[in-house]
């Protein structure tokens, strides 16, 4: 009897909790269920889910029934594990092995080399012009079967291919008529990390470092393999595993043997490791007298060195150099040159064909304004730097502002091998807090135009190597990733460094089709959630900018980049606010930087009526009353682009918050939390800004506009009260 009124009392508690979850329609029980699997964002841009539209579910399987592969190679084991990985995951059914094309709708993969189908096929005139990297997906007939073919040159093209066909998949394309022909624009296509030997990274904001030096190289983290796996879907050929303001340890015997373990499980991702160096290593390690690059035994001490690199691993990419910068060494404590430092590398590296990224990143206290100094130690040196040396540039001529123009020396170095270096880590866009997407304002210096031989000659026209023959061509991206679950804490964080990796592929990819792609890979292919995200991600850049540094104001933020500090003596450097007005003077009657433009650029901006708006206290020192192309005063405009920057952020809450139960909980909470962070340090940002500089200019906020809250003592004394959230080891 106790028992049967036990189970009543179960009905009746499962009837009313039922009761309860009928009048919510909208409750996270909901948006839970919806899940199979709780997301954590693990996976990225490889979730692989099964297709949830059921004819184009059907169309796939139908399409899709077998794989044939003839290759074994340790690059065709990686794709043979793709594929059992994704089309298992999309079309939720195992892989079925073909040996033969014997029916309608089998996926045929391989090279003339490795596969006589595809030798049958006579796709040489088209593979010919497409590299090892490069590849083809068709639809064709094979035997008199419907088939698709992903064919290239070499296994690594493949791979690529692989990884293109599934995104098609992925984000829902059709697959009936397919025609894709694609090849890399750009030869070097790493990633940089800026990770120490005590596991702690440098701007990285997503816990420790990936790279657990005590358990290599024993124990191989899968989780290494998944960040070959990401990286090689959008391209990535290298990656730089340590500092730039690096450790000697890091080419020890120590280290070595366990950063060999890493590249093994990246060749197969056709990714070469490469190595930040120290470049008083002979002193440090070899117990040396000096590291001048032109004392013979210094340069016999690194050919030795790199013989040693290459022992472990053959493969091995090459050097990343941060000399003469912001107190590492380099060779001009020895009276030499960056060429002459780079070149006995390059020497080294030449036999083993790899090759020295040297950064063009210097500054010293020399100059008045430090934006010159990389422009003119370089540009001198032009036409001295070995074949195997690229000068890796900085996207702007002072640092990863959040809004600058295209450093002066895309263009400018006509004989040497040159590569830009973007930055996908938030170092000055609100760390791992913050939503922005740097897709556009990777583009926006991609497609600027320098004007070095005559109009349309873009920064990525120079990156491509055929503007001046370059040899060598690369682009270098700074990513985040560390031990947190979801490798960049703030899950847009991998929109950035997906945008990255593909515009290092096709630097004239479209940004925003950028953005598409990435949500329906990462989120969902349901139209509204592609709609309302694609907005807020093309909406982050201008937000970003506007409630931070509008107009072309720099360097505005604490000593950690975190949080507004514009009274401080770095900041007032920068932006030479006074009484008077406001921007830094870089024309003839300033610091002259704008002469390094071509003369097209140099007169553009040498005149604020041309200059544009979002660059003009770049170049200019204004008059607080100075009238805008809108008829506003300069201090007027300033003023309500700070606020137009929080209103942004509003907009894209609005926008997230209009997508629960749409979105997985976990990760709809997750960023629902973080926009609340950033609108809470946008009115920060906007009124610390805002007072400070109205304590200058003396002229009244708009009244349409509220009044902050609390004085400029207020937030000048906030900024010491706020947790850091990264500090340099």
């Amino acid at each position: 009897m106790l028992g049967f009124f036990v189970s009543i009392k179960k009905v009746r508690l499962k009837l009313i909790v039922f009761l309860l979850i009928l009048n919510l329609p909208n409750s996270d029980f909901f948006a839970q269920d919806t899940y199979s699997e709780p997301e954590d964002g693990y996976r990225m841009w490889l979730r692989y889910e099964k297709v949830k539209d059921n004819d184009l579910f059907q169309n796939y399987r139908n399409d899709i029934k077998g794989v044939l592969v003839s290759s074994t190679s340790f690059i065709m084991n990686s794709v043979r594990e793709e594929l059992n990985i994704g089309l298992s995951g999309l079309l939720d059914n195992q892989v079925e092995w073909k040996s033969k094309v014997d029916a309608d709708g089998v996926l045929v993969i391989g090279t003339p080399e490795n596969s006589k189908i595809i030798q049958s096929l006579n796709f040489e005139s088209k593979l010919k012009l497409l590299g090892d990297d490069g590849y083809i997906i068709e639809t064709i007939r094979i035997n008199g079967h419907r088939a698709i073919v992903v064919a290239a040159n070499h296994d690594l093209g493949l791979l690529y291919g692989t990884f293109g066909f599934l995104k098609l998949l992925q984000t829902n394309r059709s697959i009936n008529d397919l025609n894709i022909v694609s090849k890399p624009k750009i030869q070097c296509r790493v990633v940089n990390h800026w990770d120490n030997a005590n596991r702690s990274v440098e701007r990285g904001y997503a816990g420790i470092s990936l790279w657990d030096w005590g358990t290599l190289p024993n124990f191989k983290d899968p989780r290494y393999t998944d960040y070959a796996r990401l990286n090689a879907s959008i391209g990535i050929n290298g990656t730089v595993i340590n500092n730039v303001n690096a450790e000697s340890c890091f080419i020890t015997p120590y280290y070595l043997e366990r950063i060999a373990a890493l590249a093994d499980l990246f060749r197969p991702y056709g990714i070469k490791v490469y190595l930040s160096i120290n470049f008083n290593s002979p002193q440090q390690l070899g117990r040396l007298n000096t590291s001048d690059p032109m004392d013979q035994e210094v340069q016999m001490w690194w050919q030795e060195k790199v013989k040693e690199i290459y022992s472990y691993i053959p493969d091995f990419g090459g050097f990343l150099v941060k000399a003469d910068s912001e107190g590492q060494p380099g060779p001009n404590t020895y009276g030499r040159t960056h060429a002459e430092g780079a070149n006995m590398l390059a020497k080294a590296l030449k036999p083993y064909d790899g090759i020295v990224m040297w950064r063009a990143f210097v500054y010293g206290n020399h100059q008045k304004d430090r934006i010159r100094e990389a422009y003119d130690e370089f540009v001198p040196l032009d036409g001295q730097f070995d074949e195997n040396v690229i000068v890796q540039i900085k996207k702007g001529p002072l640092d990863f502002m959040p809004h600058e123009p295209f450093s002066p020396l895309f263009g400018a170095l006509s004989k040497t091998n040159t590569m830009i270096e973007f930055q996908v880590t938030q170092e000055y866009l609100g760390n791992g807090y913050h939503l922005v997407y740097k897709g556009p304002m990777y583009s926006d210096i991609l497609q600027s135009d320098t004007y070095a031989k005559g109009k349309g000659t873009t920064v990525g026209h120079i990156l491509e190597g055929k503007v001046f023959n370059n040899s060598l061509t690369g682009m270098a991206g700074v990513i985040n990733p560390g031990n947190v679950r979801n490798w960049t804490a703030h899950p847009f964080v991998q929109s950035s460094w997906y945008a990255f990796g593909r515009l290092a592929w096709d630097f004239t990819e479209n940004t925003t089709e950028l953005a598409e792609e990435w949500i329906r890979l990462t989120f969902s292919n349901d139209a509204d959630v592609v709609e309302k995200i694609k907005l807020m991600m093309m909406l982050s850049a201008h937000a970003a900018v506007n409630y931070r540094e509008p107009l072309g104001l720099t360097h505005i933020g604490t000593g950690n980049h975190y949080g507004p500090a514009p009274w401080s003596v770095r900041s007032r450097n920068f932006h030479q606010a006074n009484e008077q007005g406001i921007g830094f003077d870089r024309t003839e009657t300033g610091s002259n930087a704008i002469a390094q433009y071509k003369p097209q650029l140099k007169n553009k901006y040498s005149n604020p009526k041309s200059t544009p708006d979002d660059l003009l206290l770049w170049f200019h020192h204004l008059p607080w009353s100075y009238q805008m192309h809108s008829g506003k005063t300069l201090w007027e405009t300033l003023v309500r682009k700070y606020y137009q920057g929080v209103d942004e952020v509003e907009r894209m809450q609005n926008s997230w918050n209009d997508l629960k139960g749409k979105i997985d909980i976990n990760r709809f909470n997750h960023v629902k939390a973080l926009l609340e962070i950033q609108k809470r340090d946008a009115l920060q940002w906007r009124n610390a800004c805002v007072l400070y500089f109205q304590s200058l200019s003396k002229m009244p906020i708009p009244k349409d506009l509220e009044t902050p809250p609390y004085s400029l003592d207020y937030y000048k004394k906030l900024e010491k009260q706020i947790p850091v959230p990264f500090l340099k080891p």
